[in-house]
């Protein structure tokens, strides 16, 4: 059934260039995330369909951001697609960077991508992303390391669980940590991750005057307890792992738990790209820690495709977006590497599927992107849209040096108020120099 979908539902898309006189070559700036990977591998599969072929520029996720903000804000016209996410493709848009989706075919089902994926990647009501993926984070851990500790995760486990877990799963003589969190610098890597489990212990980056928050009792118990957990059960060099780093330790058995984003399951399972996870069978998913306030630490993202304004190749450039983001892609990947590897997250008919039901993971994914509510991050109010960063265009500049501070305070280069005191000087005199104060 999906051989057959995938090989004739060429709908639109599928009117193959006569001769290749009008075949264009895309540069595709992307993340180098498995997925994306997957993708690039499937391409193939697209220029055979419409006789385009596709470069990729596929770069390490802090050195795409630089590369690809610097692009667009100078219209260097390097790319003819982007990957952006949740943070970038709204301001884009609204700045007239990115080219509107608002002629999308009907083939393309766009009311079938689910309502929070398409509002995050929408200014005011008009799309300029089309989502790839989508995730919220949650819990992966070692089941046969928790049934040995003689623990059972709850469907939603508080900080201190997480923390007596860790703790009894950790065996350092047979290298296995008890959890594995991001350190890296970086606002969408470690950055990400502390925004989000910062919601949980009640705090916030700004109030509601755009005052910075960073000087407050529940920054410094966030830091303090993220700084002990992971120095005491945590990898060496916590303090540069990013989402590749702690997603290959997980899968190689040194890791107890991680928390991280939902899209990771799949690659948890059986075997990806010929190397075989350590853990197949072994893995067992739970929502995102709380401390009892409210929130969870689970983020809402989405890596999708944009494409910038001003581009050449415009309708080429669509034509690979409608492939490479709707559901005939989804049933190609289910066909080569099984459902477990679809891009989750992103349309309503991918959770409808039965076939797609019986991936494990599938019901609780969903679970937590329903849950995250950008509009309603943090304990108390605050001023922002976002819940693993504040939607803002000066945040990521902020939000950079802040989670450097930080990673040096992982590092032992600075104690943790040292890093809560920089932060809090340089987000202030940011705010003030943009007008917001």
């Amino acid at each position: 059934m999906y051989l057959k979908h995938a090989l004739r539902a060429a709908t639109a898309l599928a009117t193959v260039v006569a001769g290749g006189a009008y075949a264009e070559t895309l540069t595709v700036g992307t993340v180098n995330n498995g997925d994306m990977i997957v993708m690039q591998a499937l391409s193939d599969d697209f220029t055979k369909r419409t006789g385009h072929d596709v470069e990729w520029v596929v770069l390490e996720e802090n050195t795409l951001r630089q590369r690809l903000t610097q692009d667009i804000a100078t219209k260097g016209g390097q790319f003819d697609i982007m990957i952006i996410g949740m943070y970038e493709a709204p301001i884009w848009g609204a700045n007239g960077w990115l080219v509107p989706l608002d002629d999308m075919p009907d083939s393309y089902e766009v009311e079938d991508i689910l309502p929070a994926i398409r509002g995050g990647l929408s200014h005011e009501g008009t799309l300029y992303a089309a989502p790839f993926y989508a995730e919220s984070s949650m819990v992966h851990y070692r089941t046969d390391l928790m049934e040995k500790a003689g623990l059972e995760m709850p469907k939603e486990p508080t900080w201190e669980f997480i923390r007596e877990a860790a703790e009894a799963m950790t065996d350092r003589d047979n290298d296995i940590n008890g959890i594995c969190l991001r350190g890296k610098a970086g606002w969408g890597e470690g950055g990400a991750f502390i925004t989000a489990m910062s919601n949980s212990f009640g705090a916030r980056w700004f109030d509601e005057d755009w005052n910075a928050q960073f000087d407050t009792e529940q920054w410094a118990n966030t830091l303090n307890f993220y700084k002990d957990l992971m120095d005491n059960y945590g990898p060496a060099g916590y303090a540069t792992n990013g989402f590749n780093e702690n997603l290959s330790l997980f899968r190689q058995g040194k890791c107890g738990m991680w928390i991280d984003a939902t899209v990771a399951a799949g690659w948890l399972t059986g075997e990806r790209e010929g190397t075989p996870s350590e853990v197949d069978g072994k893995v067992g998913w739970a929502i995102a820690p709380n401390n009892g306030l409210g929130k969870n630490a689970g983020w809402l993202w989405s890596w999708a495709l944009a494409i910038p304004a001003g581009t050449q190749k415009e309708d080429a450039a669509k034509q690979f977006m409608e492939w490479a983001t709707g559901p005939d892609y989804m049933r190609l990947v289910a066909f080569e590497h099984g459902h477990a590897a679809v891009p989750p997250g992103t349309r309503q008919s991918l959770y409808d599927n039965k076939l797609y039901q019986e991936v494990p993971f599938a019901q609780i994914t969903l679970d937590t992107i329903l849950a995250a509510d950008p509009n309603d991050s943090t304990v108390e109010p605050s001023p922002y849209v976002g819940v693993q960063f504040a939607a803002i265009p000066e945040f990521a500049g902020i939000a950079t040096e802040v989670s450097q501070e930080f990673s040096a305070a992982y590092a032992g280069q600075q104690t943790v108020e040292e890093a809560l005191e920089k932060a809090q000087a340089l987000t202030n005199d940011a705010m003030e120099a943009a007008g917001y104060r």
